[in-house]
């Protein structure tokens, strides 16, 4: 019972006025939540019909996600028990890190862009966060 009391509840939140579709948000919140430590391997999330339900969403826009993490080999699934994050990391090369970084830059740009900044704003914020280091 003592297990029991230490689990967290995660719990899922949209912005719908982003433009950034559910599932991709739903991702977004997940690897954030890991890597802030808010999740922690063998975590486990809510199901797939629970966070449909406390967003109104459809549950294909869930699976989605958690299909896509799955691949990523961040949550692992057990049928009748539940999906969870993955305990432990795989080593990741540098080619799949530069990728990802990549496409993280972008999507934050296009984001940043989305809601009316200029590349030079978002580079002046993020060289802002390296002086507080």
């Amino acid at each position: 019972m003592a297990a029991r009391q230490q689990q967290r509840i995660f719990e899922f939140r949209l912005d719908l006025a982003t433009g950034v579709p559910v599932y991709r948000q739903l991702i977004d919140q997940v690897l954030a939540a890991i890597a802030t430590g808010q999740l922690r391997g063998n975590d486990q999330l809510p199901t797939v019909r629970q966070v449909a339900v406390d967003l109104s969403i459809n549950p294909n826009t869930v699976v989605r996600a958690y299909k896509e993490l799955e691949i990523r080999g961040m949550l692992t699934t057990q049928q009748g028990t539940g999906t969870f994050i993955t305990p432990a990391r795989v080593e990741v090369d540098e080619l799949e890190l530069s990728r990802r970084l990549d496409r993280l830059a972008g999507e934050c740009a296009a984001r940043a862009g989305a809601e009316g900044f200029t590349v030079a704003q978002l580079r002046a914020r993020l060289r802002d966060f390296v002086k507080e280091d």
